[in-house]
């Protein structure tokens, strides 16, 4: 029997247009990282400036503000839940793929891996995520020049950030973050010890940039060059699995 004041269940269907609105919303209006506030701010600050001096040099600066919010945007990914995927750290471009040694200051060996190079321009989501589960061993930063990040030598030469995931089964990945022409700032939000699951943020680069992958031994690519990445969800690669006892 049910009292006076009875709570009766929420209704949680949504009508049809309401779910057109909310899918029209998500597509435009999207969470920023914290890291984009003061940026965006700064941005909108000279604007209203801009507006004093001239209508057209107002509108350029809400272009550009607006420009600001969506670099700095941070939306959620669907990460593949099967076991052994290693997935794109960053959104772009498969620009190249080849054979390279790590960068020395990780202190892994000098063996040439299969290196994915993923190449973000200014318009791409610049927030990193981990390509792959398990323990950062170490984390090293660079100094560098500021090449354009989709030429080879910026890989050797950029200002440049690494990391060394340690999997379970004992193996290395090697993620690096790369400055380009026009980034100035990596920003890496983790240290050695820390332990990632695979797609979590792990770090930003401000105004385009390049992700490398190295890849472990014996781990072949299932991505080609110019092929689009989706940070989180595209697929890079599959672990082999372990053998079985006999």
């Amino acid at each position: 029997m049910t009292g006076r004041h009875s709570v009766r269940p929420l209704k949680t269907t949504l009508k049809g247009g309401e779910q057109d609105h909310m899918r029209m919303r998500d597509t435009f209006i999207k969470p920023m990282h914290r890291e984009g506030i003061r940026f965006v701010a700064i941005f909108a600050i000279v604007t209203l400036g801009l507006f004093l001096l001239s209508d057209l040099l107002g509108w350029i600066g809400v272009g550009l503000t607006v420009w600001c919010y969506y670099f700095f945007r941070d939306p959620e990914r669907v990460t593949p839940a099967r076991p052994g995927v290693i997935v794109s750290p960053a959104d772009g471009v498969v620009s190249l793929i080849e054979k390279a040694v790590p960068p020395a200051e990780l202190g892994m060996p000098d063996v040439a891996l299969t290196r994915i190079s993923v190449f973000m321009s200014v318009f791409n989501c610049h927030v990193n995520r981990a390509p792959i589960a398990g323990e950062v061993t170490s984390v090293a930063y660079r100094p560098g020049k500021f090449f354009n990040a989709s030429l080879d030598k910026a890989s050797a030469d950029n200002e440049r950030n690494g990391l060394c995931i340690r999997m379970e089964d004992g193996r290395d990945l090697a993620v690096v973050q790369i400055a380009g022409l026009v980034a100035r700032r990596i920003l890496c939000f983790v240290k050695p010890g820390d332990r990632l699951r695979t797609g979590e943020r792990f770090g930003l680069i401000r105004f385009g940039s390049r992700l490398d992958v190295y890849l472990p031994e014996g781990v072949t690519p299932l991505v080609s060059i110019g092929q689009t990445m989706v940070a989180g969800e595209t697929v890079l690669a599959d672990l082999p699995s372990p053998p079985r006892d006999m």
